[in-house]
């Protein structure tokens, strides 16, 4: 029972207050050239290392450019051009 809750509120196709908070997180990070997809850790899960290694080398290697680039203006205090969001 606490597992299927668990799914339930952490599903944003199934809890508008999860879609909100996804939405949120998605425009915050937009600001600094991320999507949200871009937050999960292939340390953390190895599912997501599988994926990373199945996708082109193109794909990973903008998601890398993406993370350094969102630390530099992290760093700096800044946030991506509006043209470039």
């Amino acid at each position: 029972m606490a597992s299927w809750l668990m799914k339930w509120m952490v599903d944003p196709k199934r809890n508008w207050l999860a879609a909100l908070h996804k939405r949120t997180i998605s425009n915050r990070l937009r600001k600094y050239g991320l999507r949200y997809d871009d937050l999960y850790d292939p340390m953390y899960d190895l599912d997501i290392k599988e994926a990373l290694n199945r996708l082109p080398r193109e794909v990973v290697d903008a998601r890398n450019q993406r993370l350094k680039r969102a630390m530099d203006l992290s760093m700096k205090h800044e946030y991506l051009p509006d043209d470039l969001q």
